[in-house]
């Protein structure tokens, strides 16, 4: 996901010489909700910046939940899990104007008052709109909701977000270990490859 405006330049260098107090300042806009990792002895990042989602006291939100969470709100997920387990590395690039960036930063710190939320008891440890993210427009508009939140907080979860504008996940939840682990084949089997079959 690109977080920095295009400033026109011609050359990459005066490009990135543009952009880097802007990554600067992403960073400086999450600090105060997320621990950001591998900051210089002045307090600076590199060309990205990498959040720290590996401890919420008091409930059990991690890396994959944002991510998904993120879906909700019309952002891909940035890399995550890497270099530092339980973690997004967040690299801003000359790929968005300053709007989609100011979004993709209120999207981020909504998700952490989401993740209040559910260490203040707020809303419920397992069923919440983390843990049940990311929200189709099928379960959406479904004639019975059974979720303890409401279809707009989970659907629409900032003002900014509205119909005209909305981009819906083509798929609810699914369980990447598990389909990491336990790979299937939707092939034809070996035999309708026989020498036979094709000679026919």
């Amino acid at each position: 996901m690109g977080l920095h405006q295009t400033n026109g330049s011609s050359s990459d260098e005066e490009g990135n010489r543009g952009c880097y107090p802007e990554r600067q300042l992403h960073g400086k806009q999450l600090e105060p909700y997320y621990p950001i990792m591998f900051k210089n002895v002045n307090g600076f990042c590199a060309h990205e910046f990498i959040l720290d989602v590996r401890n919420f006291p008091g409930c059990n939100v991690g890396v994959m939940d944002i991510a998904k969470r993120l879906q909700d709100y019309g952002f891909h997920a940035p890399t995550t899990s890497w270099p530092v387990v339980n973690t997004m590395m967040i690299e801003p690039t000359e790929s968005e104007d300053k709007a989609e960036m100011d979004r993709y930063i209120d999207a981020l710190i909504n998700i952490r008052h989401e993740i209040q939320e559910i260490q203040d008891g707020i809303a419920d440890h397992d069923d919440n709109v983390l843990k049940r993210a990311p929200h189709t427009m099928a379960k959406i508009t479904a004639d019975e909701w059974d979720r303890p939140y409401s279809r707009k907080k989970a659907a629409y979860p900032l003002p900014w977000i509205t119909s005209d504008r909305k981009i819906w996940p083509a798929v609810a939840r699914v369980d990447d270990a598990y389909g990491d682990q336990n790979v299937f084949c939707t092939c034809p089997p070996l035999e309708a490859y026989s020498i036979d079959d094709l000679a026919k």
